[in-house]
């Protein structure tokens, strides 16, 4: 219902066809010439005619209104008008998008042109614009075609606009002219609807999306060495810390205005964070402490390269029988293939070991490749102990401290004793110690007195301050560091005789070695109290590592018949219980270079963080090995390469 808001009176609605709108009068409503029974009308009236014929423009007929109804959903039905917008302020007037601004110029100048000196046309155009503005339009187009109000439902549910006849738009020309009234006819054709396509179904699944963080020029000034490229595909479940500095939310908080450092940082398999000019310029009285903030060894930056605090150790002893011949390739030992991802901290102990100390130390570190660095290399006759650490850790390092002791009654002999170093990283200290003990399976009381005098002897820390002094034994090494690892050849053998343990041997043992373990003299005397208080043992499943025949998976065959045993052994004692997870434990088969097969251990230990008041390392390690391994690894890899294209090409003359 429409309003006469002049009169006050309501209008009703009216029915069937509009006559036409002429330039000096307007023709009644059809519906209405039944009810009126005079033909001229006065101008009052003639206003009220108009107002109606106008409002009623605007509105659906009631057979269409049923049929839009249909088609429409219950959220388009045609709703009741609403009141007048009254006038407002011009200052104050709603803004409008262009379209309408358009067609609000558009209605000015058909006033103008249907404006007569009784007013009709002017009081016609007004009602008509306020309308317009006043009340909301459907989602459908209205247009005049001859006479008659047309209201298009075929237009998208999402058009709001509406279309104005041409007689408005051309000042009333149109219906003065019969030629220019057909061509108008022709311009106000239906619009044809937007054609909605259902949606396609793939017919297979989509392919894999690659997740790129930054554009391609970044991406491609952040790339990572080939032989680097597993870590792109890093498992969550695998120590979890290779991809959380990417997901880490502090990251975004860090961020510096400067768009170039910011997208670089975030770019693909990036770790770095940006570092913000006020950060450097802080100096604070508790730097070096651990609430300082930006410490090299405080938390925040533990937590950004550690956010699970805790690193990767791999431990490796090995007794390589004095033999000069090294094996051709070490990646079995320390990068075994069922690893997938290297460790932090690699400790590698050998016992009687090869005459060149320096080319094993080569050999290592081309097997572990330009990712680490040699922290220290310590050496006690034939004893080695090398410490390898990624190179990017060994900022956190603090100075590295190294002692020997030998166990011979005539010390210049020095084929039995110990090694050990010891630092501090971050703020945990580590102390590795590898030792041989005296050979026999009798000797059971000397390898104790080894081991006791090996403990007291060891002076470490010298300069390192211990991290808890209330829990350090000046008698026992072992108590003034809060991570201990003691592995080597400890020379414990089996209580039993050969022909038992082949016996053993012979059966499907699997994994389970208890049978063979209940006669170990190191697990007797560890449970006694007599050796390695405190210490612990990850499970054994592997079958005893000495002795072979070189060359071979055969035990003696000598004629001593040495019984096979477990010499060689990996232990670890801590401070805290819990910080130290066996994650491997077994020996390595494929080295058959000496009696002895390596045995190795990894584990994840938790660190925490420390002090930068502490001696720091500043770096330090053996900068001449770092280029030699390098260079020899570089040159292996062309003399593989040389020698398949070699292979390739004699096998081509071959054949022709």
């Amino acid at each position: 219902m429409i309003m006469n808001y002049q009169n006050g009176v309501p209008l009703q609605p009216c029915t069937g066809a509009v006559s036409s709108v002429k330039t000096k009068a307007v023709k009644k409503p059809v519906g209405l010439e039944a009810n009126d029974s005079t033909e001229n009308v006065e101008k009052g009236s003639e206003e009220y005619g108009c107002e109606r014929f106008l409002n009623d423009t605007l509105r659906f007929p009631p057979d269409e209104l049923g049929q839009g109804a249909q088609m429409l959903d219950n959220a388009f039905l045609p709703r009741p008008p609403l009141l007048p917008k009254p006038p407002g302020h011009p200052k104050l007037e709603k803004a409008f998008s262009l379209e309408e601004k358009v067609g609000r110029r558009r209605f000015r100048t058909s006033q103008e042109s249907l404006a007569e000196p009784g007013g009709i046309g002017s009081s016609s155009v007004n009602s008509l614009q306020d309308d317009l503005v006043g009340h909301p339009v459907l989602n459908s187009t209205f247009k005049f075609l001859d006479g008659r109000v047309s209201s298009s439902s075929l237009h998208s549910n999402t058009s709001r606009d509406f279309q104005v006849s041409p007689c408005l738009r051309n000042g009333g020309s149109s219906h003065s002219d019969p030629g220019k009234r057909r061509s108008s006819q022709n311009y106000e054709q239906i619009k044809p609807s937007k054609t909605k396509l259902s949606p396609l179904q793939p017919t297979g699944p989509l392919p894999a999306m690659e997740l790129n963080m930054a554009s391609p020029a970044l991406r491609t000034a952040n790339r990572i060495d080939q032989d680097c490229m597993d870590y792109g595909v890093i498992p969550k479940s695998v120590f979890g810390r290779q991809h959380s500095n990417l997901t880490d939310g502090r990251l975004l908080d860090s961020m510096v205005s400067d768009t170039c450092s910011t997208n670089s940082m975030k770019s693909t398999l990036s770790v770095l964070n940006p570092i913000r000019s006020k950060d450097v310029r802080n100096r604070s009285f508790l730097e070096g402490s651990l609430l300082g903030h930006g410490a090299l060894l405080g938390a925040e930056e533990l937590d950004r390269c550690f956010p699970e605090r805790s690193i990767g150790i791999y431990i490796v002893t090995w007794n390589m029988q004095g033999k000069k011949e090294l094996p051709h390739n070490l990646d079995d030992l320390l990068l075994p293939p069922d690893a997938d991802f290297a460790q932090d901290i690699y400790i590698i102990g050998v016992q009687e070991g090869c005459p060149d100390r320096r080319e094993w130390e080569i050999r290592l570190q081309e097997t572990l490749g330009p990712y680490y660095v040699m922290l220290d290399g310590v050496a006690h006759g034939v004893l080695y102990l090398s410490v390898f650490i990624r190179r990017d850790l060994i900022w956190f390092c603090s100075e590295v401290e190294h002692t020997t002791v030998t166990t011979r009654i005539v010390s210049q002999i020095k084929t039995k004793g110990a090694v050990g170093i010891g630092f501090t990283f971050f703020g945990t200290s580590f102390i590795f110690i590898t030792s041989h003990f005296t050979s026999g399976k009798t000797k059971v009381y000397e390898r104790i007195l080894d081991y006791n005098k090996i403990i007291e002897a060891l002076t470490l820390p010298k300069i390192l301050p211990d991290t808890n002094p209330y829990r350090s034994n000046s008698s026992d090494v072992t108590t003034r560091f809060d991570e201990v690892f003691w592995f080597g050849d400890f020379n414990f053998r089996l209580n039993m005789d050969r022909i038992g343990v082949d016996q053993i041997l012979k059966q499907d043992l699997s994994s389970d070695m208890s049978r063979l373990l209940q006669y170990d003299q190191l697990s007797k005397e560890m449970k006694d109290g007599s050796v390695f208080q405190g210490f612990k043992e990850a499970p054994i499943q592997f079958p005893p590592t000495y002795k072979f025949d070189v060359g071979c998976d055969i035990y003696d065959t000598t004629t001593k018949q040495r019984t096979p045993s477990y010499t060689d052994r990996v232990l670890y004692k801590s401070r805290h219980k819990g910080d130290i997870k066996v994650v491997k434990y077994t020996c390595c088969s494929t080295i058959k270079s000496s009696d002895h097969r390596p045995v190795l251990g990894v584990f994840q230990v938790k660190v925490r963080p420390g002090r930068d008041n502490i001696p720091l390392g500043a770096g330090q390690f053996d900068r001449e090995l770092y280029l030699e391994g390098i260079r020899r690894r570089i040159t292996r890899e062309l003399q593989r390469k040389q020698a398949l294209k070699n292979q390739k090409n004699s096998t081509v003359c071959a054949i022709s």
